[in-house]
């Protein structure tokens, strides 16, 4: 029994050598967090962990682990959202204001990781994991528990929001490239 034990221990730290780095790009992505990246591979392999002899046994344990990254980040970005509600509520004027409303803070030029930001979170998960990690419609929709077909309408759709929040002028193409970049750690 303890051998077997070694084995496993031996191949999970194989596993967590060789796609930590990349669990967490794909974590900051998702997040647009960078602190939070670490946090969250790290996060999804100690579940893995506790999982290995059946996620190794299923066949593939880099989707299982990417996904269970999605759906950490995921539930960070809910939680996020319901703080910053709970924060906007608190400091709410109780008066009425001076009736000006403040509008969001838009830049001029929207880099490739605020765009992302701005997108639904499975717009945002498949063009990451289509463009970013290279993965096949086939494989993206195993890591997002979705159907191919879901797949390539959400690709489409973000690729075209973020060429809208991009401008005019950036071509789908460029969108691409700029995403597949942030998989290199091109972020600034």
């Amino acid at each position: 029994m303890g051998a077997a034990v070694d084995d496993a221990a031996a191949e999970f730290h194989e596993f967590f050598e060789a796609h930590y780095a990349g669990l967490a790009r794909l974590a900051h992505l998702l997040t647009g967090e960078a602190d939070a990246a670490d946090d969250l591979a790290a996060d999804a392999l100690l579940a893995l962990w506790h999982r290995w002899d059946r996620v190794r046994e299923a066949g593939h344990p880099v989707a299982y682990a990417r996904g269970v990254v999605a759906n950490l980040a995921r539930t960070r970005i809910r939680s996020a959202v319901r703080e910053r509600r709970r924060i906007a509520l608190f400091w709410a004027p109780r008066d009425g204001g001076d009736g000006t409303a403040e509008g969001p803070d838009v830049p001029a030029v929207v880099d490739v990781q605020e765009a992302l930001r701005r997108l639904p979170f499975r717009k945002r998960a498949c063009v990451v994991l289509r463009h970013a990690f290279d993965l096949s419609e086939r494989d993206t929709s195993l890591v997002l528990g979705i159907s191919v077909g879901t797949v390539k309408s959400q690709t489409s759709r973000a690729v075209a929001e973020l060429q809208r929040l991009l401008g005019p002028e950036t071509p789908a193409a460029r969108v691409r490239v700029a995403v597949a970049a942030q998989r290199s750690g091109g972020d600034r």
